[in-house]
């Protein structure tokens, strides 16, 4: 028995190795790239290319790996990739979010513009909800499909900040905090923002609201007064959105597939290819510990949206 021992240690430090390999390589960009796509057929004449714009939107995340989920920087550079693909057609985005940051949703929102430049039909499918910067997104695009009682709109901006100043005294905790300006510590939560710190936050605020009705104005060629009136943070089912003006069609994720290979003018039944996904090993993960944890915001959307705090960047929601 004691022989077999080490054996039976090789085997299994063998197969952990494969299965770490695996993930940390196959898995994670496989499609993502056109030239992988077009050797296993991707972007033929009646494909529709499918991008999933999932969870919360930053800057950070979608780096490759493990628990790799799609993040800001890997959405673009797939978009990017699909842009300069001359043989795909029809692309739709497969948007699950309720928002992120506003730079970010704004980055995304670029990549759709070059896609439309470069002669790609883009068309929204919106999943349980599509809001802030999700919506951001969306409204770039040649058309958007919602289900009925899609959760979107939510077109507005917010920035959170605490103050702890009472906590501070009450535990005793005391900070001393050497600045090179008066307001380099503008989102410190060791004390009050000033009346002028108030108002230029408040301005930031204003700024990015101004972009993002000028961004949802434009795309959805609505008068930029009829935004404002929708534009206070309130949000809308997928039936309430279409019905002012915010959504085109009601239908779901192969109603989306069809109406963009229409518009691109494929014939026949169009073939759905996913561009980029997530790694099978990464989404296992994820949902191992979304349970874990209690309801559907997982512990990876958690760390995310943490790291959104404390970088304290506008949210656009």
């Amino acid at each position: 028995m004691t022989n077999k021992k080490p054996i039976v240690i090789a085997i299994i430090s063998i197969v952990l190795f494969s299965i770490i390999a695996l993930a940390l390589g196959v898995g994670t960009d496989r499609g993502a790239r056109p030239e992988a796509a077009n050797r296993t057929g991707l972007g033929g004449s009646n494909d529709v290319v499918v991008v999933r714009i999932e969870g919360l939107i930053t800057a950070s995340g979608g780096s490759g790996g493990l628990l790799s989920t799609p993040g800001g920087p890997r959405i673009m550079d797939t978009l990017r990739q699909i842009s300069e693909d001359r043989t795909v057609r029809a692309v739709v985005l497969r948007i699950n979010s309720p928002g992120g940051t506003a730079a970010a949703s704004q980055e995304i929102a670029m990549e759709v513009d070059r896609l439309r430049q470069a002669g790609k039909v883009v068309v929204t499918s919106m999943g349980d909800t599509a809001a802030s910067g999700g919506y951001w997104i969306a409204a770039r695009t040649d058309r958007i499909v919602a289900n009925p009682a899609t959760t979107t709109g939510s077109i507005g901006v917010i920035i959170d900040l605490v103050n702890l100043e009472e906590l501070y005294d009450k535990i005793g905790y005391r900070s001393e905090t050497f600045k090179s300006g008066p307001h380099k510590d503008i989102t410190s939560p060791n004390r009050e923002r000033t009346e002028a710190e108030k108002e230029l936050l408040q301005a930031m605020v204003d700024d990015i609201y101004e972009q993002f009705v000028h961004i949802v104005a434009e795309g959805r060629n609505l008068p930029e007064e009829q935004v404002r009136q929708l534009a206070d943070g309130r949000i809308f089912t997928g039936r309430q959105a279409q019905e002012v003006g915010l959504v085109d069609d009601l239908g779901n994720f192969y109603d989306a597939v069809e109406i963009a290979a229409q518009l691109a003018g494929i014939e026949g039944k169009p073939n759905i290819r996913e561009y980029g996904r997530t790694s099978p090993w990464g989404m296992f993960f994820q949902s191992a510990l979304g349970n874990f944890g209690s309801g559907s915001f997982s512990m990876n959307d958690l760390a995310q949206y943490l790291r959104t705090l404390e970088a304290q960047e506008p949210i656009i929601r």
